[in-house]
């Protein structure tokens, strides 16, 4: 599935990028190589980003509630952050959890990797998973970042996708994973025993 039969297109003219503190904008001009056609188009230049679904013993989920300007609400997430240049995912991962939340757990385990938005911005977001999260020290979120941490069972969190509650696109797409990984260990654990009562 990585081949495509769709080329390409070229890239004719590249600007400068322009400075916005959190991220960059290029103004570049491409052609088709399909039809010849160019285009202006700007492209939204951000670091990758990290997100962590973290699991306590008790199967309880780690999220946090953040006020978020674009939309002007507050929103429940899971937590997350920019990967710091030169920095291992997995270990900003872990980072944002111990400075949002005050958990530490289990190193991170990959779940899966998004593009948050391909049409506008060229950035990734992995979001990996944590078990045996526990409370081991204070929160000491950034200054602009007020939050609340809160735990949920985790079995609570499919309501909270469906009423709405969880609205934030990328943890919705970090729960995904997450339910991809659970249903193959379950299809792993049934093959194996299965496999077990053939030889048997």
């Amino acid at each position: 599935m990585n081949e495509t039969r769709l080329p390409r297109w070229e890239t004719v003219e590249a600007g400068e990028v322009v400075d916005y503190r959190v991220f960059g904008v290029q103004r570049l001009v491409r052609r088709s190589s399909r039809t010849g056609r160019t285009g202006e188009y700007l492209v939204l230049r951000i670091p990758p980003w990290a997100n962590v679904i973290a699991l306590t013993p008790d199967d309880e989920v780690v999220l946090v509630e953040q006020y978020r300007h674009g939309i002007d609400i507050v929103t429940l997430e899971i937590p997350g952050g920019i990967v710091d240049p030169g920095e291992d995912p997995a270990r900003s991962a872990a980072r944002e959890l111990l400075e949002e939340t005050g958990y530490r757990g289990d190193p991170p385990e990959l779940l899966g990797t998004v593009h948050p938005n391909p049409a506008i911005q060229d950035n990734q977001c992995t979001t990996w998973l944590v078990t045996n999260a526990r409370r081991t020290a204070e929160p000491t979120p950034d200054e602009g970042e007020h939050l609340e941490v809160i735990t949920v069972p985790r079995v609570e969190i499919p309501n909270l996708l469906r009423q709405g509650r969880i609205t934030h696109s990328l943890v919705v797409a970090g729960f995904h994973w997450l339910s991809l990984r659970e249903a193959a260990h379950r299809s792993a654990d049934k093959f194996g025993k299965g496999h077990g009562k053939e030889a048997g």
